[in-house]
């Protein structure tokens, strides 16, 4: 399997959901399943498959969490000599020549990602279009409006 890039606030976030998931949510629908059963006939007990339905889930998202983690590659920016060059985990400050805006991204994993708080996925257009530039740069990327003119401002190892 590949290795996963995280930065070290996503490997943690992604810890303590497996915690969760191990330790409040299994425990729930282990005794949600038992209770079921203490019913009697569960060929029609709909809080019995409904209870399996969801310890599925749970499971597969432990496999798939645990699976992550053991594949982790957790980059810690701030251990990394101040550059201006972007690379995965910094954030990186842009101006939007065609909307004239600046904008802000940190640069993280695919699991940490979410556009609305500024984590963009390291596999998105704007990031690899980012990755490797310095300050002062144009980057140039391809969107479905055609192609966006990112001028960097500011790179950050925070």
């Amino acid at each position: 399997m590949n290795r996963v890039p995280l930065t070290v606030q996503g490997a943690e976030q992604l810890q303590r959901e497996l915690g969760r998931l191990k330790n409040t949510d299994r425990p729930r629908v282990i005794e949600a399943i038992a209770e079921a059963r203490a019913h009697g006939d569960l060929k029609e007990n709909a809080e019995y498959h409904a209870a399996r339905e969801e310890q599925g889930f749970i499971e597969a998202r432990i496999a798939e969490l645990e699976g992550k983690l053991a594949n982790a590659q957790v980059i810690d920016v701030t251990k990394l000599p101040p550059s201006d060059r972007v690379v995965f985990g910094a954030t990186v400050v842009v101006h939007d020549e065609d909307a004239d805006r600046e904008l802000s991204y940190r640069i993280v994993g695919e699991d940490e990602a979410d556009i609305k708080a500024g984590l963009l996925s390291v596999n998105s257009p704007i990031a690899r279009a980012l990755i490797g530039k310095s300050e002062g740069e144009l980057a140039s990327v391809e969107t479905p409006a055609g192609v966006r003119e990112l001028e960097i401002v500011e790179v950050r190892y925070v």
